[in-house]
């Protein structure tokens, strides 16, 4: 299993597809794993030279007992990148996967090539983050699983494909509740909004039109509004796109990147 280190972490990563086809870095959501990204792995790799990981504090990289913040998870990715031997690379996240790239792309901006922001935000929930994060250290997270999933896939997509529902579910559950909390205390003291005018990197919204979690409205609206020259797709997906809109998802990112 190929790990890249940061900060004394181990982070899972994996290559997929061809190393002359343009690099794209896929970044998970809280509460998941790479392994979100399977459905959308076939279609993806047809144009792209894919390296997806397991963020800090989920799959199979450490979970340190720590606030984590969005700058330390922007140079967890510097590490697997450096790790797999690329300069630059677009990099495309869901959710705290964009809120990730963003800081990156304000970080080292000579790293990154693009961005893939889908369904994301850069607007602050500080006292639901603060909420969620001490109800998952006291409670593990059994206490939120019931509350999350509907949030992350539609209602008809559970009842229809329950093996792959139960899949993210299970790696939802499958998180250590000290990784989860971490990361949501990155979300919880989230401040990119006053910044992405400073982003440069060519930029595409994703917007789900299904997404209860970070609709356009109050969220991905702002993204355009304030990155600039960023453009905008929507797809008929709930928050987690890459699931139930694999192959939609991957056209989109090829359209603007490839």
């Amino acid at each position: 299993m190929p790990f890249a280190t940061n900060d004394g972490v181990r982070l899972y990563w994996k290559s997929e597809g061809l190393s002359s086809n343009p690099a794209l870095v896929l970044l998970n959501s809280i509460g998941t794993e790479m392994g979100m990204w399977d459905r959308a792995i076939p279609y993806l790799v047809e144009t792209f030279h894919v390296i997806r990981m397991d963020t800090r504090g989920h799959g199979a990289s450490d979970a340190p007992d720590a606030d984590y913040s969005l700058e330390l998870l922007a140079k967890d990715v510097l590490a697997v990148m450096d790790a797999a031997g690329l300069d630059r690379a677009i990099i495309a996240g869901v959710s705290l996967g964009g809120m990730i790239a963003m800081e990156l792309a304000l970080l080292a901006p000579e790293r990154v090539a693009g961005l893939g922001l889908i369904c994301t935000t850069a607007t602050e929930y500080t006292e639901m983050w603060t909420n969620r994060v001490a109800t998952v250290r006291a409670e593990g997270m059994q206490a939120i699983v019931d509350a999350v999933m509907p949030r992350f896939l539609s209602a008809e997509f559970i009842a229809t494909q329950p093996a792959q529902a139960r899949t993210i579910r299970d790696a939802f559950l499958g998180t250590p509740p000290l990784g989860y909390a971490g990361a949501g205390a990155a979300i919880r003291d989230m401040a990119v909004m006053e910044r992405l005018g400073g982003i440069r990197a060519p930029t595409l919204v994703v917007i789900g039109s299904r997404d209860v979690s970070t609709p356009l409205a109050g969220n991905g609206e702002h993204l355009i509004a304030r990155i600039p020259g960023a453009r905008t797709t929507t797809i008929d997906a709930p928050h987690i796109a890459p699931v139930e809109a694999p192959e939609a998802l991957a056209q989109a990112l090829a359209a603007a990147f490839a």
